[in-house]
C-alpha cells in the first residue's frame, strides 16, 4: 500500500496512571492522570489550521484526549489506531518487554502493527478529504507510522499530548513537532 501523499498530525494520548507507573497498557484500558487530562485540554487552546478532521483511536485514553483537546469536534474512531497488543506482557514493567521486532507470546507481531497502521493513515487522509487529518492514538502507533513514511522505529517514545507534523517532502517525508503558536501554510 502507497500512503496518499498529504501531511497528517499524530498525537499521542494524555499521560496515563500505566504511563506514569511504567506498566505495559497495549491493549489494556490505562486511565488518563489529572496531568493527563489538563495536557490534552491545553491542546484546546491551541491555533489548529481549518479545515481539520480528527480521529482517534478507539480505545478511552485516546478518545477521551480527542475530546478533552477537541471540545466542539467529534473524533472518528479508527479500529486500525489501536495500541499494539502486547499479549503476555500487557501489565507487566515496561522493562521487561521484549524486542518491538519479536512477537510477544499472544500479542501482536510488529510487522502486522505496521501494516495495520499503514492502512488506518491511509484511511484516515481519505476520510478527512481536504480536511487536515489529526489523529490522536498512541507511542506504537506514532513509531508504526514513522516506519511507514521511511522513517525509523528506535529511540525514546513519542511524548505525551504532543502534535507531530509527518509531511511529505520531494523525496520522502519529514516528522516535526508542532508548537502552540505554529504558522501554518499550505
Amino acid at each position: 500500500m502507497i500512503l496518499p501523499s498529504r501531511p497528517f498530525v499524530l498525537i499521542r494520548h494524555g499521560q496515563t496512571d500505566a504511563n506514569l507507573d511504567g506498566i505495559i497498557a497495549g491493549r489494556t484500558e490505562a486511565q488518563l492522570t489529572e496531568a493527563g487530562r489538563a495536557a490534552a485540554r491545553a491542546l484546546a487552546s491551541w491555533d489548529w489550521p481549518e479545515p481539520i478532521a480528527i480521529f482517534s483511536s478507539p480505545q478511552h485514553r485516546a478518545r477521551e484526549t480527542a475530546a478533552l483537546a477537541f471540545p466542539s469536534r467529534r473524533a472518528a474512531p479508527i479500529e486500525g489506531f489501536r495500541e499494539r497488543d502486547w499479549g503476555r506482557f500487557e501489565g507487566q514493567p515496561v522493562a521487561v518487554a521484549p524486542p518491538r521486532h519479536q512477537t510477544p507470546e499472544g500479542g501482536e507481531g510488529w510487522s502486522d502493527m505496521i501494516a495495520r497502521v499503514e492502512r488506518a493513515l491511509a484511511r484516515a487522509i481519505e476520510d478527512a478529504g481536504a480536511a487536515l487529518p489529526v489523529i490522536v492514538a498512541h507511542s506504537g502507533v506514532i513509531r508504526a507510522a514513522r516506519v511507514v513514511t521511511g522513517g525509523r522505529d528506535d529511540g525514546p517514545s513519542p511524548a505525551n499530548t504532543t502534535p507531530l507534523l509527518f509531511a511529505p517532502t520531494g523525496s520522502g517525508w519529514r516528522e516535526s513537532q508542532l508548537e502552540k503558536e505554529q504558522q501554518w501554510t499550505a
